[in-house]
């Protein structure tokens, strides 16, 4: 196996143009783990850790860009009041270990359904960047970008060079329900967003379909029963049933299976409390904030 280790931005890009089957590695939390096991064993391995832009995020044009290799510690410690959602998944993630070792990059380009940072992420409408040396940058709406079980739009010649995530205008959850509190792959989770700039709602499902995936649906019922309301202005109390009929809605939206984590019944049972709670939380927030 070839181990290649760019230092810099684009001689990763051209290693992996030279080298389309090489498997990019920043924290190898799941890499390494699947070579261990021979579940993958990639020509080559393409080590992204050395290359500097990769570490780094900072506001953009608005959003806030969080490079690939920017570690699940650093979310947490460096954007816990700025991208409240995505540290709450961060700090669900392994052990302390794992934070320090696991990225966000890293977690998009695997593309588990059950991946952690998926929910909050479409939640709050983040974008993919990824480049190319041929062909340059593009950016992918982070809901386009899972295409199957453990498959995302990358081409082969493409790497995740950064995701961009608009700043809250207003509180976010993140819920998840594991076989114990710690160090545990999600049975299922559920990421929520509000938007009260644009009165709209926004959802993530994680570990409950082929692959992370929104609850449109519900979210557009919810956001325009508030609206019809006019809970948005007034922030008054959000109604329990319109809580228990947004739950009922966001698991209606998943397509989880049975496995050995849990059956696929409990999925969608515990996506209904999860995203009841999730928007009660969140709501109580808002009008708190007022």
């Amino acid at each position: 196996m070839e181990f290649l280790a760019p230092t810099t931005w684009a001689d990763a890009l051209a290693a992996k143009a030279e080298h389309p089957g090489a498997l990019p590695v920043t924290g190898g939390t799941d890499v390494m783990v699947e070579i261990n096991f021979d579940q993958r064993r990639p020509p080559a391995l393409l080590d992204l850790t050395r290359v500097p832009e990769l570490r780094e995020w900072a506001p953009d044009a608005g959003m806030i860009r969080l490079g690939a290799a920017v570690t699940y510690a650093r979310v947490i410690d460096e954007l816990g009041g700025t991208l409240p959602g995505l540290a709450m998944a961060a700090r669900t993630i392994g052990s302390p270990q794992i934070r320090n070792r696991g990225t966000v990059g890293g977690n998009l380009g695997a593309a588990s359904p059950a991946g952690d940072s998926h929910p909050p992420l479409l939640a709050a409408d983040a974008v993919v960047e990824v480049a190319s040396a041929a062909r340059g940058v593009r950016r992918v709406p982070v809901a386009q970008f899972y295409t199957g079980v453990k498959r995302n739009a990358l081409a082969p010649d493409e790497l995740i060079a950064a995701v961009l995530i608009p700043p809250p205008t207003g509180p976010q959850q993140f819920c998840k329900i594991g076989t114990r509190n710690a160090m545990v792959i999600a049975v299922s989770a559920f990421g929520l967003a509000l938007h009260p700039d644009r009165k709209a709602v926004g959802t993530g499902i994680g570990s409950a379909a082929p692959t992370p995936r929104r609850a449109d649906e519900a979210a557009e019922f919810l956001s325009g029963e508030l609206d019809a309301a006019g809970l948005w202005e007034s922030r008054g109390e959000l109604p329990d049933g319109l809580a228990r009929e947004f739950g009922h809605g966001v698991s209606a939206a998943a397509a989880p299976i049975d496995d050995v984590r849990g059956s696929a019944a409990y999925r969608l049972h515990s996506l209904t409390v999860m995203a009841r709670r999730a928007v009660t939380w969140a709501w109580n927030d808002y009008r708190k904030a007022a």
